[in-house]
């Protein structure tokens, strides 16, 4: 069996800009938040990355990696980029948004050769037993002949929601046994006192939700036929949601997770995390994800300095 290898999704942003704000420090010495998720990543196992990325930020990810992280693990490089589209097919007039998070994977299909996957987010911190649970489930576990085996690391809600303005987070179904049976997005999230809640039309109603509930933050993990599945349904969306929306149309994971496993076609485990999620992007998220990282600094559990 190959060992697991790790996709950065460090692309999708639609403007230059907000690509080069995923590689902002959030600690004195120049670390961004995904120093901190790929030094967690090695510690549980990984041993090779594969980064996603735009081409106009090519050359500041070289420079930043290659001072860090390529020193100390395999490093890959392969490019989301808009008119890279099958044979027959075209950029609609207009269209500037990316094509989404299944779309980035997808680019990974030819340097992944047949390896187990972990997906994360560039601008997300996880948390080192989070990575420590997926690298155990790649390297254990594999498709058979009636259905694949993916997983996904589960957040408690209360653990992934900020403390000022509303979350977009896709709370996810669980079985009895703990496997995923849906996703679905709650786009208006937000504390309120001690309680979580959730509003469905724009603020005049709001509802209680569990504060337990068990959210995705797009940490996943496939084996590689999930590639051949995103290859396979990315014409389904190009034929039909990109002529019904071409300007906005997106080709999300969730949405394919949530068809294979409709279609008895695989199942999800959700592997569950107590840990903390914290995003970087949002000035804000930022200010408290520099806070817990240098918390745990102090507390010796990250050294001062990541990369010597």
């Amino acid at each position: 069996m190959k060992q697991p290898v790790l996709v950065v999704m460090a692309a999708g942003q639609e403007s230059w800009y907000d690509g080069l704000k995923l590689i902002d420090p959030v600690d004195g010495q120049g670390n961004a938040i995904m120093d901190f998720s790929i030094y967690d990543a090695l510690k549980a196992g990984f041993s090779e990355i594969v980064f996603i990325i735009n081409r106009e930020n090519e050359s500041r990810f070289h420079t930043k990696i290659d001072q860090t992280i390529n020193r100390h693990v395999k490093v890959h490089y392969v490019y989301q980029e808009l008119g890279d589209l099958p044979e027959g097919y075209s950029v609609p007039d207009g269209r500037k948004k990316p094509w989404g998070t299944g779309y980035a994977v997808l680019s990974c299909i030819y340097e992944l050769k047949g390896a187990p996957f972990a997906v994360i987010n560039a601008d997300d911190y996880y948390g080192r037993h989070a990575f420590s649970l997926m690298y155990d489930q790649l390297s254990s576990r594999q498709d058979d002949w009636n259905k694949y085996h993916y997983a996904m690391v589960g957040y408690r809600l209360k653990n992934a929601v900020t403390k000022n303005g509303f979350v977009s987070r896709r709370i996810c179904k669980l079985d009895r046994d703990s496997y995923l049976k849906e996703i679905d997005e709650y786009p208006f999230i937000k504390r309120r006192g001690e309680d979580i809640v959730y509003t469905e039309d724009g603020g005049n109603e709001f509802k209680k939700i569990s504060a337990d509930s068990i959210v995705s933050m797009n940490f996943w993990g496939f084996t590689d036929s999930f590639l051949d599945e995103l290859q396979l349904r990315f014409f389904k969306f190009l034929n039909k949601d990109v002529q019904e929306s071409p300007l906005e149309a997106e080709y999300f994971l969730p949405a394919v997770v949530n068809e294979l496993i409709e279609e008895g076609k695989a199942d999800v485990a959700v592997l569950p995390s107590s840990e903390h999620w914290y995003g970087g992007i949002n000035s804000v998220n930022k200010v408290a994800a520099a806070d817990a990282i240098r918390e745990m600094k102090e507390s010796g559990f990250y050294p001062e300095k990541l990369w010597i």
